[in-house]
């Protein structure tokens, strides 16, 4: 059947509404997506400004150097330990592994003991009148009578080890990964891990351990920063870069190798820092971002 066409006055009337309605679903199309647009906009805003506000909330530490002392070039640092104006400290690689007794000021080391050849010597803390020193992967640790520098015993630990801090009732050792396990003082057993994170991200390669005025200060192997670590939640509660600290402070840099070694003087309050076959061990000072 043929389709009657409309007429003019019904053509126009009809054609004028269908392009208002048209402009008007397109008006508001538009406006909805605007709307969703700046929806998404906020959020996004918002999430970065939740972002921005979790990072300021872990300060990022730098530093000056109060003093720079001597160190012997070719240690091998993986753990360090300072009492009665002297360092004590664990060096690794195979055949080369060692504890030694060195003087602050000049470096001069009194005293040495070689650990077994095939091992490789690693984290270093103190324990009373005895030094704990770690191995890689031996999963061998030895109990050292700290003023004869001889072996009295040793002990076992699954895995590996990596680095070693005494605290109050308790030592802390890392292996590697995020966790830290925390040992009982006496038998040296596992008591249980905490996971060390940072705005809820683990952070692993946890290396030399330091346990400073209620914190544990980590290196973090293959980098220039210093964890600060709260010792009960393992949430870290601060960065210290030590960017450029050898390069710019230090003898000669040629031949060294990454920062790690970390001791502190609780009764003076100095914090001394040293790195793998580095020239120098630093004393330093931190600073907030406002030079402080």
């Amino acid at each position: 059947m043929k389709k009657m066409p409309v007429p003019r006055s019904r053509s126009r009337p009809f054609k004028r509404a269908k392009r208002i309605a048209k402009n008007f679903w397109f008006r508001a199309a538009a406006a909805a997506t605007a709307a969703a647009a700046a929806g998404s906009v906020l959020l996004a805003n918002a999430a970065s400004e939740v972002r921005e506000v979790q990072a300021a909330a872990i300060p990022t530490y730098s530093y000056i150097v109060v003093n720079r002392f001597p160190h012997d070039r070719s240690a091998f640092t993986q753990g360090l330990i300072f009492k009665d104006g002297f360092l004590y400290e664990s060096t690794g690689l195979v055949g080369q592994s060692s504890i030694r007794q060195a003087r602050l000021e000049t470096g001069e080391i009194v005293r040495r003991m070689s650990l077994p050849p095939l091992v490789f010597g690693e984290g270093l803390a103190r324990r009373g009148n005895e030094l704990l020193v770690l191995t890689w992967t031996s999963r061998t640790g030895y109990v050292i009578d700290l003023p004869t520098l001889t072996t009295k015993s040793t002990f076992h630990y699954p895995g590996e080890g990596w680095g070693l801090a005494d605290a109050p009732g308790a030592i802390f050792m890392s292996d590697g990964t995020s966790e830290l396990r925390v040992l009982d003082p006496k038998t040296l057993r596992e008591r249980h891990r905490i996971r060390v994170t940072s705005d809820g991200v683990p952070i692993d390669r946890l290396n030399e351990l330091e346990w400073v005025d209620g914190e544990i200060f980590a290196n973090v192997w293959q980098s220039d920063l210093i964890a600060r670590i709260d010792p009960t939640s393992g949430r870290v509660t601060g960065w210290i870069d030590l960017s450029q600290l050898l390069s710019r402070f230090g003898e000669d840099s040629a031949g060294a190798d990454v920062l790690n070694g970390i001791a502190y003087d609780p009764k003076d309050r100095r914090l001394f820092v040293t790195g793998k076959l580095w020239p120098n061990v630093f004393e330093i000072r931190l600073l907030n971002r406002d030079g402080l």
